[in-house]
């Protein structure tokens, strides 16, 4: 049976590094691959850690999740397997891989230390594919993250936030804007008004009415819409438009949702 092997890089989608990735990993077992993208903002580890957030908990048991954003390769820095709700969680130890695997499980930290692996480094700026791509290929055989490394206590941790009501209003922060410029919140959806309220938002230096709607169609064209999203948080949206131009806003802005008076 093949492994079934995600990745997940800023390494764009033009260019060989995703491609010598799998090379490696091909060369260990017989993968199957799901790229869940390579076209995460180039450094952005909170952006990469909510991708892969929302694709993990829809993967098997058994499942190896690859993932390299990485602006600190060659450093210090610690690399990682996680291992959470059986599945298996492989990168660089700044975060990206935590909202994940928190999701699915409680984890469990193995910081890579095999000595063998570690001289098979060739490269200080490509760490996708001299160490973790032979991490998730050794994985895909069996080899169990102990014989990879040894338990880590402490590992860097990265958090989205949980916006709140208060007073009346929900205030959150945008996590990540979307293909479409829809604003993903870190607002829980169940904190919304009823489907059909009028609300005010305010997001990137601009307050906007909006309406509370169960899905962008229900909205009018270029009206501003909150719907409860796919991953359970509020979302900010325009029917067939952007709202991250319309507001100006964009990951880490604050953003205030208040019912309309």
């Amino acid at each position: 049976m093949s492994a079934l092997i995600t990745l997940l890089s800023d390494f764009g989608s033009s260019g060989p590094y995703p491609a010598a990735m799998k090379a490696v990993i091909a060369s260990y077992c017989d993968p199957l691959f799901i790229d869940i993208s390579h076209e995460v903002p180039r450094h952005n580890i909170r952006a990469g850690a909510y991708l892969l957030f929302t694709v993990a908990p829809f993967t098997p048991a058994g499942t190896i999740h690859l993932a390299v954003v990485d602006p600190g390769v060659g450093t210090p820095r610690s690399a990682l397997v996680l291992t959470s709700g059986g599945q298996f969680f492989v990168g660089p130890d700044n975060g990206l891989l935590v909202p994940a695997a928190r999701r699915v499980g409680t984890p469990r930290a193995y910081a890579i230390d095999d000595e063998q692996l570690l001289r098979g480094i060739r490269s200080a700026t490509f760490h996708g594919r001299d160490l973790f791509a032979p991490v998730a290929g050794l994985l895909a055989k069996g080899m169990l993250p102990s014989a990879l490394g040894s338990p880590a206590s402490e590992f860097a941790d990265l958090e989205f936030g949980t916006g709140q009501l208060e007073r009346g209003t929900l205030t959150g922060e945008i996590i990540y804007a979307d293909a479409f410029g829809n604003l993903i919140t870190n607002i829980p959806a169940s904190l919304l008004p009823a489907e059909g309220k009028r609300v005010m938002v305010r997001a990137g230096g601009r307050t906007t009415s909006a309406i509370v709607a169960r899905t962008y169609g229900d909205g009018a064209p270029n009206r501003l819409l909150v719907v409860p999203g796919s991953d359970g948080f509020a979302e900010i949206a325009i029917r067939e438009a952007s709202a991250a131009k319309a507001l100006g806003a964009g990951p880490g802005s604050v953003v205030h949702v208040r019912p309309r008076s």
